[in-house]
């Protein structure tokens, strides 16, 4: 039944789903968490805290993870013909800019598969990079 609620949710443009986020930098072993919402419209909301600063901000799908063509066949076009979808292989991307209360600012690019779990990475106005993990939300 899972798979076809899911299934359902693609066919009507998304349905909301909220997202965990794992944040590493590269210079050091230590993990930060964050949040990110989907209102199912191809953006949302997102939250990351790293040490003690929380940056907050959206984000915006900016490649889709599949497409739709109509393909016709037949002689000379003329015949049967009929819409095909095509997954994206690099999966969909996104965009993320998110400022803290300090007016620092973190800027991520995101890549996820299945709109279940994906990753990208986060760069801070100092040039710091995170390597980010993203899961759906279960709890």
């Amino acid at each position: 039944m899972r798979p076809l609620l899911f299934i359902a949710c693609l066919a009507l443009a998304g349905c909301a789903s909220t997202y965990d986020l794992t944040v590493m930098p590269r210079d050091s072993g230590k993990t930060y968490a964050g949040v990110a919402e989907d209102a199912g419209a191809g953006e949302g909301k997102i939250s990351i805290t790293i040490e003690d600063r929380t940056y907050n901000g959206t984000w915006v799908e900016t490649e889709p993870g599949r497409t739709t063509g109509f393909v016709s066949g037949g002689f000379r076009g003329r015949g049967l013909g009929g819409f095909v979808t095509i997954d994206n292989p690099h999966g969909a991307g996104a965009k993320a800019l998110l400022t803290a209360a300090d007016g620092s600012g973190l800027r991520c690019d995101f890549r996820g598969g299945d709109r279940r779990s994906g990753g990208g990475t986060c760069r801070d106005d100092k040039g710091r990079v995170f390597d980010v993990q993203i899961r759906t939300h279960r709890g």
